[in-house]
């Protein structure tokens, strides 16, 4: 069975993104969002359980939504306002239906990068 699995690091305090809330939606056609499944992160960086996986876990177009500057604020960063990067936006595709997919974050205040990890 399918899943879609992140984690976050934060490279600036070289350590993992704790209590970092992600909101998973399927982008629709005509770029309409719904609003799939809402997870934080744990001690490790990790979600619990995969955010997305069974019956909902089907081919398409998705957005990670990491609200990153709620955490950055919390760990004593001082961010202007409107923080350079609040929310992180990740939209991706689900092109196999069987498949692990693993989406990983690296967050700074000024800056993140991803890939498509296993």
């Amino acid at each position: 069975m399918g899943r879609l699995t992140t984690h976050i690091l934060d490279a600036s305090k070289g350590q993992p993104g704790s209590d970092i809330k992600i909101e998973l939606y399927r982008v629709e056609e005509g770029e309409k969002t719904t609003l799939i499944n809402t997870v934080y992160t744990n001690s490790d960086g990790r979600t619990d359980a995969p955010v997305l996986e069974g019956a909902d876990y089907v081919p398409g177009k998705y957005q990670l939504v990491f609200h990153t500057g709620t955490y950055l604020r919390k760990q004593g960063v001082e961010l202007l306002e409107p923080a350079f990067l609040d929310d992180v936006v990740i939209r991706f595709g689900l092109a196999a239906g069987q498949e692990h997919y693993h989406v990983p974050l690296l967050i700074s205040p000024y800056s993140y990068s991803t890939y498509r990890g296993s």
